[in-house]
C-alpha cells in the first residue's frame, strides 16, 4: 500500500492503474479509522481491482464552533487498519493541496432540498462541503465506483443527488452501519465520549428500534412518535437535537401513505454529537 499527498502523485499512480484495465473505487474518509470505515474499504475492495481512501479533515464542512481542531488526526494508526483491509492507496493531502486559494474563494457543490433540514439545518453550510469535497475526489480520483456509510443517511442521500444531477459516472455504493455489541453506531467522535457518557449512549439506538417496532405494528401519528423518542433521549440524558420520520426517497415528513420510512435522530451526550438512523418498512 502507498500513501500519497498530492494531486499530481495520486494522477500519475492511478492513471498507470487504468492503463492496466483496472477498476477503481474510492472510500472518501477525515481518518480516525475505525471498523466501521474498514468495513466500507473491504466493500470496495469486493467490487474493485484498486481501492483508494482519502483521508481528509475537510474544513468546509466544519462550522465555526464545531471541533475542526480537534478531531482526531491518527494517519499511521490509520495506515495500519487500511493495509490490513486490502486498502491500495492512500490520498492524504493537506488542506492546501484541496484548496490552493483559500475556502473564501473556491467553487461551491450546493445540492438543494436533500441537503436541508435534519442535518442540514442543524449545521449550516454542512453539506455544502461534503458535497464540494466529494464533487473534487470524484474529479480527482475518477473512480469507477465509491462506497459510503448508511449511518450518514442524509449525507449518503446528498451524495446521490450530486451524482445524478451532476452526470457523474461513479456508482454509489452505500454500505450498512457498523455497530458496538450494545447497538451504538461506531463513528469516530464515540472517542470524545466519558465512561459516563459510554454508558447512556446506547439508549439513542434502543430509541431507533422501539419506535421502528411501533411503526410497524401500524402506528402513524408520527409527531407524537418523534416526541416521545426525544423525551425518552432527554431523560436517559442527552441533549436531541431532532428526531425525524421521514420519506426514505425524499427525507422530506412521512405520510400516512408511505411504506418506507426512515428514522432519523442526532443528540447531543456532554459535548459529543451522535447521529444515526433505522429504515422501517410498513
Amino acid at each position: 500500500m502507498r500513501t500519497v499527498h498530492s494531486l499530481k502523485e495520486l494522477r500519475t499512480i492511478l492513471r498507470s492503474y487504468r492503463q492496466q484495465g483496472k477498476t477503481i473505487g474510492l472510500v472518501p474518509t477525515m481518518g480516525n479509522l475505525h471498523e466501521g470505515h474498514v468495513s466500507l474499504v473491504r466493500k470496495a475492495a469486493e467490487a474493485a481491482d484498486i481501492v483508494v481512501t482519502s483521508i481528509f479533515v475537510n474544513p468546509m464542512q466544519f462550522g465555526a464552533n464545531e471541533d475542526l481542531d480537534t478531531y482526531p488526526r491518527t494517519l499511521a494508526d490509520d495506515q495500519d487498519k487500511l493495509a490490513a483491509a486490502g486498502n491500495t492507496l492512500v490520498f492524504a493531502p493537506s488542506a492546501d493541496e484541496i484548496y490552493p486559494e483559500g475556502l473564501a474563494r473556491q467553487t461551491k457543490v450546493v445540492v438543494p432540498e436533500v441537503s436541508e433540514g435534519h442535518c442540514g439545518a442543524s449545521r449550516p453550510g454542512h453539506f455544502e462541503g461534503v458535497a464540494t469535497v466529494v464533487t473534487m475526489l470524484f474529479n480527482m480520483v475518477q473512480p469507477d465506483l465509491a462506497v459510503f456509510g448508511e449511518k450518514d443517511f442524509q449525507q449518503l442521500a446528498v451524495i446521490r443527488k450530486l451524482t445524478r444531477d451532476l452526470m457523474i459516472p461513479v456508482e454509489i455504493i452505500g454500505a450498512p452501519t457498523v455497530r458496538e455489541e450494545d447497538g451504538l453506531a461506531k463513528s469516530s467522535r464515540n472517542g470524545y465520549l466519558n465512561e459516563e457518557e459510554r454508558a447512556i449512549a446506547p439508549v439513542v439506538y434502543q430509541t431507533l428500534t422501539n419506535v421502528a417496532a411501533l411503526l410497524e405494528q401500524g402506528r402513524s401519528d408520527f409527531d407524537d412518535l418523534a416526541q416521545e423518542a426525544n423525551d425518552t433521549l432527554a431523560k436517559a440524558g442527552l441533549r436531541p437535537d431532532y428526531f425525524n420520520i421521514v420519506n426514505s426517497q425524499t427525507l422530506k415528513p412521512a405520510s400516512e401513505t408511505d411504506r418506507e420510512l426512515t428514522l432519523l435522530v442526532a443528540a447531543f451526550l456532554g459535548t459529543t454529537r451522535l447521529i444515526d438512523n433505522l429504515c422501517v418498512t410498513r
